[in-house]
């Protein structure tokens, strides 16, 4: 182990931690990172010993990740109850289950290998929001630690016990077949087994652990990662396919054709299935996601309402907490179920069983259902690099930009933009329904674009391009990850 401490300060997210290991982190700082988090628990819960659930995903170094955090944790008095491998949702799951004090996964989610990070929370079924991240991020690197009498227990079998919950409410009638593609990440051991367990025939894809993610990294959003499973969909004469990041807390959807359907539709349809059997309904959408949801005629006959809130999974888990959603859904492939669907938090496997309820309780194939719904023109999300400390600066003048340019009536591609929202960076509409948005990344050095449009396919890119050109006029943009 290293003699100095290493933490990078911006390694700090908007409600997760993520570095570079050990780059931008070594051992030492990911143990002053527990004595941080510890601390921070012990002030909320009012508690000298809470007991804290704690996880790790299938990297190559997370056990050593998150035995320097356990030892940091456990110097502050925390009572560690580790529950071993784990999938994101089932660590979320455990502190229902064993009614713990907090939680904390080591995960760096769908980022590459090389990152490590951790999702935390305290609330049950929350993680945390951007005040508790600046008060973690201040008591850790001023050494503001508690001290106190920790300790540290195994939880055995409990990956079957998060199993078991979810096959045991979900059982499904119609023998549905799915690809289910893991990426090689730890989803592997969990999503196969579980959605056998309600009913389905499985066809594996990538679901055999790897940390070195030798196809493509897990990530549903990942171009690479889709094509596969569209691939292996029409191979198989499957009926769905699904593909899971790396901590099995998002879920991306492909039909029986092939076609990739973008996550924020995939919302729409489920929330569209559930509306009748709850009536008056609330549903959280993220900034990124489809305008369809606003003026949806399924939605407004069941006296449902739309919610558009900040990206992120923390941001729109509170929302949908806050309101008492019946769900909540990101383009990102996040999606929030309450009771009786779920327990609030994001579980990419939760989300997949939705969506088996879906073809489960319809007499009409994934594309017929897509169908159904109005026609529109969706871009990838597309994230250019900006740095860390540039980013939110960045976002900041492209705000007044267009606030300017929508004051000013300058036309865009023809058309004056109608409505700003900046919940999260800007939001741009017009009023044919087209829309572009701009805003930072929460958990990478990038910004992230979207587009849309449901009048035609080069309208989407025209709006692209106005974004792109003030992007580059700034001078702070870096390559794109992908572009339309």
């Amino acid at each position: 182990m290293e003699n100095s401490r290493k933490i990078d300060p911006f390694g700090f997210r908007e409600y997760d931690a993520r570095w570079l290991y050990d780059k931008n982190i070594n051992l030492l700082g990911i143990e002053d990172l527990g004595k941080g988090l510890g601390t921070q628990i012990k002030n909320h819960t009012k508690k000298d010993n809470p007991r804290v659930v704690v996880g790790h995903d299938y990297r190559s170094y997370s056990e050593e990740i998150k035995s320097a955090l356990k030892k940091g944790l456990v110097s502050t008095g925390c009572q560690i109850e580790d529950v071993g491998l784990s999938l994101s949702p089932m660590v979320y799951f455990a502190q229902f289950n064993l009614n713990s004090d907090a939680v904390a996964m080591v995960t760096a989610s769908h980022n590459e290998n090389g990152w490590t990070g951790v999702k935390m929370g305290i609330k049950k079924g929350l993680t945390h929001a951007p005040e508790e991240m600046k008060e973690l991020k201040d008591i850790t690197l001023n050494q503001k630690f508690t001290e106190g009498k920790g300790s540290e227990k195994q939880i055995s079998n409990f990956q079957e016990v998060y199993k078991n919950d979810l096959i045991s409410k979900n059982k499904i009638n119609k023998k549905i077949k799915a690809v289910v593609a893991c990426g090689n990440g730890t989803a592997g051991i969990f999503a196969p087994d579980i959605l056998r367990g309600i009913g389905c025939e499985v066809i594996e894809l990538d679901c055999k652990l790897d940390w070195s993610f030798p196809k493509y990294n897990p990530n549903p959003e990942d171009l690479e990662m889709l094509h596969a499973i569209s691939k292996a969909v029409k191979e198989n004469n499957a009926d769905i396919g699904f593909g899971f990041d790396g901590d099995g807390d998002r879920c991306g959807v492909i039909d029986n054709e092939g076609n990739e359907i973008f996550s924020d539709k995939i919302g729409l349809i489920i929330a569209r299935n559930l509306s009748p059997k709850h009536k008056g309904s609330k549903f959280v959408v993220d900034v990124k996601s489809t305008g369809l949801f606003s003026n949806d005629k399924i939605l407004l006959e069941n006296n449902c309402k739309t919610i558009y809130w900040k990206t992120g999974h923390s941001h729109i888990k509170r929302k949908v907490n806050n309101e008492k959603a019946l769900a909540g859904f990101e383009k990102s492939g996040h999606f929030f179920f309450n009771q009786p669907l779920g327990y609030g938090y994001d579980d990419g496997i939760n989300s997949a069983i939705q969506v088996c309820h879906l073809l489960d309780n319809q007499n009409k194939k994934m594309n017929e259902i897509i169908k159904e719904l109005p026609n529109t023109y969706q871009s990838p999300t597309m994230a250019p690099f900006c740095k860390d400390e540039e980013k939110y600066q960045v976002v900041d003048e492209l705000v007044n930009q267009v606030k300017e340019i929508k004051n000013s009536k300058t036309k865009v591609d023809g058309q004056e933009i109608s409505e700003i929202l900046t919940v999260n960076g800007v939001r741009f509409s017009f009023n044919d329904g087209s829309w572009g948005l701009i805003r930072a990344s929460s958990n990478k050095p990038s910004l992230v674009v979207v587009t849309e449009s449901p009048t035609s396919d080069e309208r989407k890119k025209k709006i692209f391009e106005f974004i792109d050109g003030l992007l580059q006029k700034t001078g702070k943009i870096g390559s794109y990850d992908q572009k339309i």
